[in-house]
């Protein structure tokens, strides 16, 4: 078959590029930008320019589908920002898409959406799945199905990295005591998967793809713990309130995982009967307690912990930073402030906007190492900055290299952080 994909560059869709043309199939991905967003994949593949946010009429979209025998939307965003929103990738765009899978007469549509994207809906990310899955069955189409993934494990995913980050902490918090019922699948399965489902026109309307039974988020992240091989998890119940106050204040930050919405669809828990997805697979879909294989638990371990630690990292030379700058802002008397700078040789004219104006920097070094899309040179910038700091004291007060807090010595650390960061930290990607 031919068969045309879009999404082709997400968790999912390039997994499913990949086993598509291994099953015997060309395929044609829709890239917003190609050749810079083409998918890499050995085999009968091609590339055509598509946008979900841009292409939201039927004619936009026919002359890509002549000679095309399934459509796969496989696109989707899990948070809205400025520039990608749910109302284009999750509802016009594909509904526009669909709309010419019927004019042109594509015999199989199969949409990937999420479980919940039911009528107990209630988040802004299910009820714009839930819109488009129901514009799609309305359709005279040959044959349409909606494939419903629960949580789907396996690397690069977001929220595999997510919650095997929280099983790797010596301390693994438990939001509301972790008894929500999820059922997650691991990706291989999922993959396997929504192929039969493209390959079998027979299988129409929503279709769960979930592991074998439902786990509690503490079982889950048991599980994952014992699949790392860090021994048993010591947990820390994270009472509801907290967690919906949390969810409210790290929501408002860009790229987060968590806020209203995601603790929403937690408390509501995710699950379905699992027979459907055992018979596309043919077998039973894989237990959670083997995501992880022997083989690959060390380096997923690593994986994980340097990711804790990075962030760690981050959030303590942010905190120097802020810090720096809040103190120098008034609460670290300015008199004292102006009698250092004097003695580092600045004029006194110029005092005030030197502590001013650095106390400003500190503050806006320390906000942008918090912040998701923060560039790789800010690492350098920051070791500049320390450098130039310790050798103005080296040469105008030297006496702080004796003092016995070791003021400038604790650079030393800071610029070492500061290149581990810049060789290992990866800011999310727009």
């Amino acid at each position: 078959m031919v068969v045309f994909v879009t999404g082709a560059r997400g968790f999912l869709g390039q997994r499913l590029v990949r086993a598509l043309v291994a099953a015997g199939h060309r395929v044609v991905c829709a890239v917003r930008d190609a050749p810079g967003r083409a998918v890499h994949v050995e085999g009968p593949v091609s590339h055509v320019l598509a946008d979900f946010a841009r292409d939201q009429t039927p004619e936009a979209w026919l002359p890509h589908l002549a000679g095309v025998d399934a459509v796969v939307n496989a696109a989707g965003l899990f948070r809205q920002t400025r520039t990608a929103r749910f109302a284009d990738v999750h509802v016009r765009g594909p509904c526009a898409l669909f709309t010419a899978c019927a004019k042109a007469g594509v015999a199989r549509v199969v949409q990937i959406s999420a479980l919940g994207a039911d009528e107990a809906a209630r988040s802004a990310y299910h009820l714009s799945k839930k819109e488009a899955d129901d514009f799609l069955l309305r359709l005279p189409l040959a044959s349409a199905a909606v494939a419903q993934p629960s949580l789907v494990y396996g690397p690069g995913g977001t929220s595999a990295r997510f919650f095997t980050r929280l099983a790797s902490l010596p301390l693994v918090p438990l939001p509301a005591g972790g008894g929500q019922p999820v059922q997650p699948i691991h990706v291989d399965d999922a993959i396997a998967a929504l192929v039969r489902l493209v390959e079998d026109p027979r299988v129409t309307g929503r279709v769960p793809l979930v592991g074998p039974r439902p786990v509690t988020v503490r079982e889950w992240l048991a599980a994952l713990r014992a699949g790392l091989r860090l021994g048993p998890a010591r947990f820390v119940p994270v009472p509801a309130p907290l967690m919906g106050a949390a969810a409210h204040l790290v929501g408002r930050w860009p790229g987060s995982l968590l806020d209203p919405d995601t603790w929403r669809m937690l408390q509501r828990g995710n699950t379905a009967p699992a027979q459907a997805t055992s018979a596309l697979l043919g077998r039973p879909p894989r237990p959670v307690e083997d995501f992880i294989a022997p083989e690959e638990a060390p380096a997923t371990r690593r994986e994980a912990q340097l990711a804790t630690g990075l962030a760690l990292l981050r959030g303590s030379v942010a905190a120097v930073w802020i810090w720096t700058g809040i103190v120098s802002l008034g609460l670290y008397p300015a008199s004292l402030s102006f009698e250092l700078l004097a003695r580092a040789g600045v004029p006194q004219a110029w005092r005030p906007a030197m502590l001013y104006g650095a106390a400003g920097l500190d503050l806006a070094l320390g906000l942008a190492t918090l912040m998701p899309w923060r560039p790789r040179w800010l690492w350098l910038a920051q070791a500049a900055l320390i450098l130039f700091y310790t050798a103005v004291i080296s040469v105008r007060l030297p006496e702080y290299w004796l003092h016995p807090y070791g003021p400038v010595l604790k650079n030393l650390p800071i610029l070492a952080a500061l290149a581990l960061l810049h060789a290992l930290d990866e800011a999310p990607e727009r």
